[in-house]
């Protein structure tokens, strides 16, 4: 009698980095950097709590000064567990923008409309910063390196707003959903199909202060 082969299950936990000083005062922060406000360490520490008792078989963050804090924090709950900066997961770049207040951009262009673009990969990018197509090509890139990598294993990924929604978004093509900083999400991928489990859980009661959507539908 054939028994028949159950695919392992990969389970990713992604966690936005915790709260910057640029994200409370609702400044454009993408390849620019700025420390965690008291706010954001006491937020991390709490997702940290709440994901102590998580396993994790690998752990992976962007490269930025933000999530790497962030990474460091949750991983100091798992001995023996290293958070590999990988550079693709960095966030995108607003060129001009960075540092700029989020409704400057927005009389340029409506977030809704700039994201929708984005997620397509048909924006061509703001002066001197990131096209859709680049980004999106590396968030598909890096997240399919992770996936390679570590199939059938739990899998702590430490990003951003777009990035971790742009990764959302090529699994359920709703557009940019709102993550909170230092929100959790989870995703579950058998046999190369995704499923998105949860999208932003709140834990550190952050709000969305920095974590804004836009539900334009995207094309698959």
């Amino acid at each position: 009698m054939e028994t028949t082969q159950v695919a392992p299950t990969t389970t990713l936990t992604l966690v936005r980095h915790g709260q910057t000083h640029l994200n409370a005062l609702r400044l454009l922060q993408g390849s620019c950097d700025s420390p965690l406000t008291p706010a954001g360490s006491a937020g991390i520490r709490v997702t940290g709590q709440h994901l102590a008792t998580s396993t994790f078989h690998a752990a992976y963050t962007s490269p930025q000064g933000r999530a790497v804090t962030t990474a460091e924090e949750l991983v100091s709950h798992h001995p023996g567990l290293t958070a590999r900066r990988e550079s693709d997961l960095r966030e995108f770049t607003f060129g001009k923008y960075e540092r700029c207040p989020e409704h400057e951009l927005d009389a340029v262009q409506p977030w809704s409309e700039l994201i929708t673009e984005v997620l397509r990969g048909t924006h061509p990018g703001l002066p001197g910063g990131e096209s859709g197509a680049d980004f999106m090509g590396r968030v598909k890139a890096v997240f399919d390196r992770i996936l390679r990598d570590h199939e059938g294993q739990q899998v702590l990924v430490v990003g951003h707003g777009l990035t971790l929604g742009a990764y959302l978004a090529l699994i359920d093509p709703v557009g940019l959903v709102a993550l909170p900083n230092a929100s959790v999400s989870t995703v579950e991928v058998r046999d190369g199909s995704a499923t998105i489990v949860s999208v932003g859980v709140d834990v550190a009661g952050h709000g969305n202060v920095a974590a804004r959507p836009a539900a334009a539908p995207v094309p698959a």
